[in-house]
């Protein structure tokens, strides 16, 4: 039997001190046992010399400053893995919920995660489709990439995190070897349900690892949530060589636990309340995807945050946006014209996307509707706000041309049916029917042969 420390120094929200502690390690798990007997678990946080601060998963209530026993483990955090967490639902500390028993582990692993070499990561190349036009045509996500849905309160980013994971596959081998790690961090019960009902009745939860961490459950659970979804990620990809998706809802949950927690170990504060060291935290867990020289497997992150007050300069989205490569933004405006899924293009890019499309991966002329596809839907903005100065009917027969243009790209292409799933041939065409609406004149991302050969003369009678 280890050595025990009886009694607590002081507790404070989520964090108790110890005095007198030899030996201990940063991040290294404790067990504290309460005079009736129930165990709770906690990790070290901070170190002081001989005294220790430790956070406790499961809240301080209940502690008693004499009597609590407190014992130290010796390591860090670690999650149990094997092939059986396919199809599993796990709480946010990787404890499984879904009433079918423990995992039977082949290993276990640190949540923390390994530091990866840099000189290891192989450019991120090819595509994983997920039939939704939008995202496929204008802003790919490319395997191995970190692409973030910036999104809004009450906004449909939920209904569009479900349809990715129903509907995403790889390209070449139709979902073989593919799966979707799927973490919710701080969501309502009602969501929870949503989200695990949607995955049963589609069929696909035996492909989906879910971490589910309830709005009620402890913050510091929370803050174990995504480590736990990326432990089982690189478990799956790069020991099962698998291509894994993992999706992370909501960020701005993970980074607000982060905020309270920093708080009540009294730290300095930095921008809207958040600790100074957001960024590097948050590149710890969006770093943690990509694809590894020698590896079959592969990360993909969809990391989906809610912006406060829909402010783009918010810390959350604004740090993420340092660090991801590129950004899926959701419109309130369009939201409530009725759009769905209500993806703002223009803002909206893949960093990545040009080198994981094309000839031998999606098709030849995908750069060249994509290009001019923006390029369009640019003018559509420029004519609208024209239009709302001197009127629609004011406007030169061009300019009629991009409103109306803009009008059904965002009714035929943007918006599509949640149960639609639209592969990347239907996508291009669709593109290139919208793009037939305008003068061939005004198209001039597109060379002549090209135009030539895709431009269709019949296409006002395919949307009338």
């Amino acid at each position: 039997m280890g050595l025990q420390y009886v009694g607590l120094k002081e507790i404070n929200g989520p964090l108790v001190v110890l005095d007198n502690v030899d030996n201990a390690s940063f991040d290294e798990v404790v067990e504290i046992r309460l005079d009736d007997g129930t165990q709770r678990l906690g990790r070290v946080v901070e170190i002081s010399g001989r005294r220790v601060v430790l956070q406790v998963f499961e809240g301080t209530k209940g502690l008693s400053m004499t009597n609590t026993r407190t014992k130290f483990i010796g390591k860090p955090m670690e999650l149990a893995l094997s092939g059986e967490i396919l199809g599993r639902v796990f709480s946010g500390a990787g404890k499984p919920i879904d009433g079918l028993g423990d995992i039977f582990p082949e290993k276990t692993a640190d949540i923390n995660g390994h530091p990866l070499n840099p000189v290891s990561r192989t450019y991120p190349r090819n595509y994983i489709n997920t039939g939704i036009s939008s995202i496929d045509a204008l802003m790919t996500l490319i395997r191995g990439q970190k692409l973030p849905i910036f999104s809004g309160s009450g906004l449909s980013h939920n209904k569009l995190a479900v349809q990715i994971v129903r509907q995403a596959k790889i390209a070449e081998d139709n979902g073989q070897g593919f799966a979707v790690v799927f973490a919710a961090m701080g969501v309502k019960n009602d969501v929870a349900d949503y989200f695990r009902r949607s995955f049963e009745e589609s069929g696909v939860l035996q492909r989906v690892v879910m971490f589910l961490n309830l709005s009620n459950d402890p913050i510091i659970e929370r803050i174990l949530t995504p480590r736990c979804a990326l432990t089982a990620a690189e478990y799956l990809a790069y020991e099962k060589n698998m291509h894994i998706l993992v999706i992370l809802t909501d960020m701005t949950s993970y980074a607000e636990a982060v905020r309270e927690f920093s708080s009540s170990k009294g730290e300095i504060p930095a921008r809207k309340g958040y600790p100074g060291y957001l960024y590097s935290d948050l590149a710890s867990i969006y770093e943690r995807a990509g694809v590894i020289n020698g590896s079959e497997g592969s990360i993909t992150q969809i990391p989906i945050l809610t912006m406060p007050n829909d402010d783009i300069t918010h810390p959350v989205p604004d740090l993420t946006g340092y660090i991801t490569e590129g950004q899926i933004v959701l419109d309130r405006g369009l939201e409530q014209s009725g759009v769905y899924p209500p993806i703002s293009v223009l803002p909206s890019l893949s960093r990545l996307m040009k080198d994981g499309i094309g000839e031998g991966y999606t098709r030849a002329d995908h750069a060249a509707v994509s290009n001019q596809l923006f390029a369009a839907y640019a003018k559509v903005s420029d004519a609208r706000a024209l239009a709302s100065v001197i009127g629609e009917d004011e406007l030169s027969e061009l300019d009629k041309s991009y409103m109306r243009f803009g009008r059904m790209f965002e009714k035929y292409f943007v918006s599509q049916g949640e149960d639609e799933n639209r592969s990347i041939e239907e996508t291009l065409d669709l593109g290139w029917n919208l793009l037939s609406l305008l003068p061939k004149s005004a198209l001039d991302r597109v060379d002549e042969k090209l135009l030539e050969e895709k431009y269709n003369e019949k296409a006002e009678e395919m949307f009338q």
